[in-house]
């Protein structure tokens, strides 16, 4: 990829010149002033210029422009005129011991340098902002990545905590649904850690996710909670960042069940034409949170991510509505 941009930037260039030489050709062509200088003046000074070009642009300025170099490249500019002006005379005399400087050919040998060098400088300074705003969006990038997984990196160890929590209770109770929720939890483990490395995957996977979530949970709860899960996903092959639904979930079990007469949390997902409707509601104690100094980390973990991954994309309503908590979830997928 960088071999075909290199080739085209040089592409560029040449077709600029050739664009360059048949103007300036058609221009100056039918021009009857006597000027002293030979008839393949222009032709051979306007070579000499291209390449003056490119020595300010390519060495000169990247060399000298800089912050502590800079009143060196100030004095090589008119240094490089000078330079131009006394060679030109010196080929032009070699050439032709007869030539003699007149008002007219002293204007036609100093002056044309000046826009090329300026040229020069155009160039540079647009490629050096092209690069500061280039640099400015890969760090911008790498901050975000950065950020991000740090955030995915947040949502493992905090569903890891949770469950943990069931098991041991289930342990104590030496319950006969300790084995079935390890074999459970031996999934979840898998899926955790092996999806969440990709960048996207499809939505059918995370939806699977929280049916053996869900199940854990009701190999703990049994009856005691009232648990809904409804599906309607046609479209499953579309992608989504992986772990993204949970923590609504893990919230729900987490606040929605210590304290809470008829404790019930209802789940639905939806994915419809490149839409995800994803809305979690659950009953809850104010107690439980006023007790937790962690609560909400979850939600505002995802609420981040969120708007690393899809700014523009989603939306979301989060409602506490006395003793009943509701989130929901709008989101555009990848199809």
């Amino acid at each position: 990829m960088r071999i075909k941009s290199t080739y085209f930037i040089a592409g560029i260039h040449i077709i600029t010149w050739t664009l360059f030489f048949i103007i300036a050709g058609v221009i100056f062509s039918d021009i009857k002033i006597t000027t002293g200088l030979p008839a393949n003046y222009f032709l051979y000074t306007n070579i000499y210029h291209v390449a003056l070009f490119y020595f300010n642009a390519y060495i000169v300025f990247p060399k000298l422009a800089t912050a502590k170099k800079w009143p060196l490249y100030i004095l090589s500019v008119p240094a490089m005129l000078a330079f131009s002006y006394y060679i030109k005379i010196f080929f032009l005399q070699l050439t032709d011991p007869s030539f003699q400087v007149t008002s007219l050919n002293h204007r036609i040998i100093f002056f044309p340098p000046v826009p090329f060098i300026i040229a020069g400088i155009i160039l540079q300074v647009i490629l050096r902002r092209l690069h500061a705003d280039k640099l400015q969006k890969e760090q911008q990038a790498a901050r975000l990545a950065s950020e991000l997984k740090f955030l995915r990196n947040q949502v493992s160890p905090h569903f890891l905590f949770n469950t943990m929590t069931n098991m041991v209770s289930l342990a104590r109770q030496k319950s006969d649904l300790l084995e079935p929720s390890l074999i459970k939890l031996s999934e979840l483990l898998r899926y955790m850690l092996y999806e969440p490395g990709e960048e996207t995957f499809n939505v059918g996977n995370e939806i699977a996710y929280l049916k053996n979530y869900i199940e854990l949970q009701q190999l703990r709860f049994g009856d005691d909670v009232e648990i809904r899960l409804q599906v309607d996903a046609d479209e499953q092959t579309c992608l989504m960042e992986p772990m993204l639904l949970i923590p609504f979930v893990e919230n729900a079990f987490k606040h929605g069940i210590g304290m809470v007469h008829k404790p019930y949390i209802h789940i639905a997902v939806s994915v419809k034409e490149q839409q995800l409707l994803f809305s979690v509601i659950n009953s809850y104690s104010r107690q439980n949170n006023s007790k937790d100094r962690n609560s909400g980390i979850g939600l505002q973990n995802v609420k981040n991510r969120l708007q690393l991954l899809y700014p523009g994309k989603y939306s979301l309503r989060i409602k506490d509505i006395g003793n009943i908590f509701k989130a929901e979830l709008k989101l555009t997928l990848t199809c």
